[in-house]
Order: structure tokens, then sequence, then C-alpha cells
């Protein structure tokens, strides 16, 4: 037996601290990490990173663990060997003492029983090494296990945490465009075009009135003009005929321009009255 061979297995803390940082991370809420993150993409990439960092940690752990199970379980099967090559010792001298005792040799036969007890002695420490590492063996074995479930777990969770970490991106990304979508219609809704045509429309409403007010003004202007003029027509035509009533004649018709009546006829100058008196 190897008195210099390497410590078997694993520690008890050694133990619990692997399997609690495995549990630990495999028991992880991630949703209930995102609720709390003010940056959820930002958060999922730290959680990528620590995954990734603690999941390799615990690869190492767990090699140096099946490492050692495996050298404990080295150790168990040379004990066994040596066992059975002690026994075969044992055997070879105890046939070889009968040999020489029925020979007569009772001396050789005598040193030959004790190199039989010598092996068996030896065999049964053998023995005993290995039945005392077979509950630390299978226990190590248990402990394997449980490190190979946790290691495929924290990968499970790795894929789940980048999946959902591509899933926020390809979200925020989306959002953000949905975003930038409504801002331009609202700065549409706030700044309507149809208001500005509307707007302007009125403003050339008004100019049109204006200029339409102007030119009514204009002709209101010659229509009072001429009202001034037939005003003072019928006044010149009152004042002649009052003049002829005076003078004891009939107040001639009112002549229009070249000399015409009203009617446009043309009118004789009266005849120079030649009565002697």
């Amino acid at each position: 037996m190897n008195e210099t061979q390497p410590q078997k297995g694993i520690t008890m803390a050694e133990k619990q601290s692997i399997l609690g940082r495995i549990a630990q991370l495999t028991r992880a809420n991630i949703n209930a990490l995102l609720d709390r993150a003010e940056d959820p993409q930002k958060m999922l990439d730290q959680l990528v990173r620590d995954y990734t960092s603690s999941i390799a940690e615990a690869e190492d752990a767990v090699a140096v663990t099946i490492g050692n199970l495996r050298l404990a379980e080295q150790d168990h099967a040379a004990d066994l060997a040596e066992a059975r090559d002690w026994g075969q010792k044992a055997l070879a001298a105890a046939n070889k003492a009968e040999e020489l005792r029925a020979a007569g040799n009772a001396g050789e036969a005598g040193r030959f029983d004790n190199l039989a007890k010598i092996a068996i002695g030896k065999q049964i420490t053998a023995e005993n090494e290995a039945k005392a590492a077979e509950p630390m063996i299978d226990s190590q074995n248990e402990v394997v296990e449980k490190l190979k479930t946790g290691l495929t777990q924290m990968r499970v969770k790795l894929d789940e945490l980048k999946s959902k970490r591509d899933q926020l991106v390809a979200r925020a990304k989306t959002a953000e465009a949905q975003a930038t979508v409504q801002g331009a219609i609202s700065s549409i809704n706030i700044m309507d075009p149809t208001s500005e045509i509307a707007r302007y429309e009125e403003q050339v409403r008004r100019e049109e009135a204006r200029v339409a007010g102007h030119a009514e003004l204009q002709g209101a202007s010659l229509e009072a003009q001429f009202a001034e003029l037939e005003d003072y027509g019928r006044d010149a035509e009152v004042e002649a005929r009052l003049a002829a009533l005076k003078g004891g004649g009939t107040p001639a018709p009112q002549l229009g321009a070249a000399g015409a009546t009203d009617e446009g006829s043309a009118v004789p100058a009266p005849e120079e009255d030649r009565t002697t008196y």
C-alpha cells in the first residue's frame, strides 16, 4: 500500500461550498432580479458574465472532486489487489510449509508457516483499508453526481439568461423604434399641416375681403359723385323755372347737351317779336 498517496476526496467544507454555490445560482429567480434592476439589459449582461464565471469555477472544483474520487477508487482497487496478492503469498507459504512438514523438515515448515501468517496479516490490513475507503468512495460518487447535475442546471440557466437577454434587447429596440414613431406622430398631431392650411386659407379670405372692401368704397365714392351731379342738375332746373315764372313766361324745358331736350329733339330758337306798337 502506498502510504504517501494524495488525500482522498474533498473536505466537507469544500463540498458544502461547491454545492451551496450551485444551489444558489440554480435557484436564482431571473424575473425577480430583472424586476429590481434599473437597467434590465445591463443586469442580464452582468448575470451572464457572473454565471459564466461561476460555471467555470464550479467546473474546476468539480473536476478536482472527480479527480480525487478517481484517485480514491484507484487506491481502493490497489488495496484490493494488494490483499489478493498477500492472500496468494500466504497460500503459497502455507502450501510450502505443508510440503516441508510432510518431508519431515519441521524447521523449514515452521518458517514458511510464519511467512504465511505475515502475508495473512498484510492481507487483512489491505482489506481493512479497502473496506474503510468504500463508504467515502460511495459518498464521493453521490457528491460528484450532484455536482454534475448542478453544473447541468447552471448551464441551462445560462442558456435561459442568454435567451432572455437576446429577447430583451430585441424588445428594447422594438420599443425604441415604436417610441420614435409615436414621437413623430405626436409632433405631426401638434403641428397639424391641415391646421396650417386652414390658417393660411383664413388669411387669404381676409385679404380678399379687404380688397373687396376697398373696391366697394371706391364704387360708393363714384356713385356719390354722380349723385351730386344729379342733385346739381335738379337744382339748376328748379332755379331756371322759378326765374321763368317770375318773368311771366312758361318755364322752358331743361336742355341737354347741344341744345337738345330731354327727349333728344332739337328746339328752334324763338323768333324775335316783330309786333309794332
